[in-house]
């Protein structure tokens, strides 16, 4: 890694300029196939018969070899062809953590398609704007997720799915999908609940019409797949009131999967755990890389439950876990947090509250890394040889192949070292771009992603973040857009205007609180505006706190908002929080 200050060639230190680049990609140590099915290839050669995948379900346990993997991958992938999938068709995945997402996430890239990621905290209207945005022709979805039933939002959406039959489906709303795969929950209260409709096939039967595509096929489509190619889409709240989707290559996932055991300097296979949907590209990135990356196995819960988790990760002897702080803070106060032994625990990200459990002997830290969704997760990451003390808050420096520039928001010019401006960046695994969106929409004139954060960088090239340059709210991990969540505030009756904030949070980070001004003579109850959300919005985009202000405490500006600094300075101020 260099900074331009060092690269620059006559370029005098008073003039040096805010620019970092890693290594050459060529040279990072590690990396292997860059696609992902000949990642799967790769890994299933070296690991053949260990342990891949388990999951402990309401039937008992399931467990799947790394041959097994790969053989259900290429059952999926025969399965599409068969469907009509082609290159580059899309094929949604809306489905917990469980073993047919990996396996048709694999059998998709095998069968030349891209995966389409989808969210199941997705509301009725949510999963309506996925589905016309993301042109999947062929959804695997599972029915019943807790009290979400997606077969019934699915049939509401689109009444002719009640009488179409299999694979015959044409949808004027959803005009590019044709084959709907049905799962039964493995997390619904009462799965003989599940609505029904024709269109819907069960995973048996379309497995079984593939059997007549040759395995050749599969063998031809995988090889001829390029890590040019796209590899997945994935959906991100970003400063828009709707989801972007974000295309990657497959490059993006493979190099990131690669790099993952390297980064952590994991000794030996790991077997992780998360507590977050591989619907995140985060998830998908450092479980996967860190499991089948190393030869480990991916232990899969799911839905995150305290008390469970604990037990599973004392019964399958978890070595790396991944969650956020308000997940280790519901783990603390679970009923058996005292009982379980944890001693297996090497590899804990975000993990203050887990490691003060008697039996966690782990003095791992974790690779202190900066990344975004447009990046498959992390662009830059801190050597953990080094001494952090020596680079208090840094975030490391570019990762082989990326390169960092600094600007001005404003000019858009490069800033000087050392100076703060805005965050902007490119390499092997930016995005390929945003769904919708032309280049010169995305990218600057020299192909970087400006992301909105502010940074600045040091004469050695270590980024230092300093946060969101906007509004954007991070909580438990997730970037939630207040313009959404005000759109939806904005349907409730007797609204008048309303302003979402995030305010700190010991575990969140921030939380997320809206502040309501109601109609003249209206009467509102927080509460209930809340209830209403939960219906229009994914959990963790409701507010936890509904704040009702009278146009005099919460005077309009001339642009007809509030700065947000002066909003979440009045939030914290009514419910008695330090800033």
């Amino acid at each position: 890694m260099e900074a331009a200050a060092a690269a620059g060639a006559g370029t005098p230190q008073d003039k040096a300029i805010s620019i970092a680049r890693g290594m050459p990609l060529a040279e990072e140590p590690g990396q292997g196939a860059h696609t992902l099915p000949g990642f799967l290839r790769e890994v299933t050669t070296r690991y053949a018969g260990s342990e891949a995948l388990v999951m402990h379900g309401p039937d008992g346990v399931e467990r799947w070899t790394y041959d097994e993997l790969w053989q259900r991958s290429t059952d999926i992938a025969r399965a599409l062809i068969a469907a009509g999938v082609g290159k580059d068709s899309r094929v949604g995945i809306l489905m917990t953590n469980r073993p047919e997402f990996i396996s048709a996430m694999f059998g998709t890239a095998l069968a030349g398609g891209v995966c389409v990621a989808l969210s199941t905290f997705s509301t009725e209207p949510e999963l309506e704007y996925l589905l016309s945005v993301s042109d999947v022709s062929v959804l695997l979805f599972e029915d019943q997720v807790l009290k979400k039933d997606f077969g019934a939002m699915l049939a509401d959406l689109e009444p002719a799915l009640r009488e179409a039959a299999p694979g015959t489906l044409y949808s004027q709303k959803f005009p590019f999908l044709r084959r709907l795969v049905r799962l039964p929950g493995v997390t619904a209260a009462d799965p003989s609940t599940a609505v029904d409709c024709t269109a819907f096939e069960s995973m048996a039967d379309f497995l079984a019409a593939g059997s007549a595509v040759p395995v050749e096929v599969v063998e031809g489509r995988a090889a001829s797949v390029k890590p040019s190619d796209t590899g997945g889409l994935f959906f991100s709240s970003g400063s828009t009131s709707l989801p972007k989707g974000i295309l990657h290559s497959q490059r993006a996932f493979t190099i990131q999967w690669w790099r993952w055991p390297r980064l952590c300097r994991v000794d030996g296979p790991v077997r992780a755990w998360t507590g977050n949907g591989f619907f995140w590209s985060g998830n998908i990135s450092i479980i996967v890389g860190s499991a089948l990356g190393s030869g480990g196995a991916i232990v899969l819960q799911p839905l995150f439950e305290a008390e469970s988790a604990l037990e599973l990760m004392q019964a399958e002897k978890v070595s790396m876990a991944n969650g956020r702080p308000h997940q280790w803070a519901r783990l603390q106060a679970a009923d058996n947090w005292d009982s379980v032994d944890l001693s297996s625990l090497k590899y804990i990200f975000n993990g203050d509250l887990i490691k003060q459990h008697p039996t966690v002997t782990c003095d791992w830290q974790e690779p202190n890394s900066f990344g975004t969704t447009e990046t498959m997760t992390i662009l830059s990451s801190f050597d953990i040889r080094l001494q952090r003390s020596d680079y208090p808050g840094s975030f490391g420096t570019p990762l082989p192949g990326n390169v960092l520039k600094i600007i001005d928001p404003q000019t858009r010019a490069v800033m000087p070292l050392g100076e703060r401006g805005e965050l902007c960046i490119k390499g092997p695994t930016l995005m390929m771009g945003y769904v919708g969106k032309a280049a010169e929409e995305t990218f600057d004139d020299e192909g970087y992603f400006c992301t909105g954060d502010g940074a600045y960088l040091d004469a050695e090239g270590h980024l230092y973040w300093e946060g969101r340059l906007n509004d954007i709210i991070k909580t438990g991990g997730a970037n939630v857009s207040p313009k959404e969540v005000d759109t939806a505030i904005s349907l409730y009756p007797g609204v008048k205007r309303s302003q979402t904030v995030g305010v700190p949070h010991d575990t969140l980070s921030e939380m997320v609180v809206s502040c309501v001004v109601p109609l003249e003579g209206e009467e509102l109850d927080g509460k209930a505006i809340i209830d209403f959300l939960k219906q229009q919005l994914a959990s963790f985009k409701v507010p936890r706190e509904v704040l009702l202000f009278t146009e005099e405490e919460f005077p309009l500006t001339g642009n007809e908002k509030v700065k947000a600094s002066d909003v979440k300075a009045m939030a914290c101020k009514r419910l008695g929080i330090d800033t």
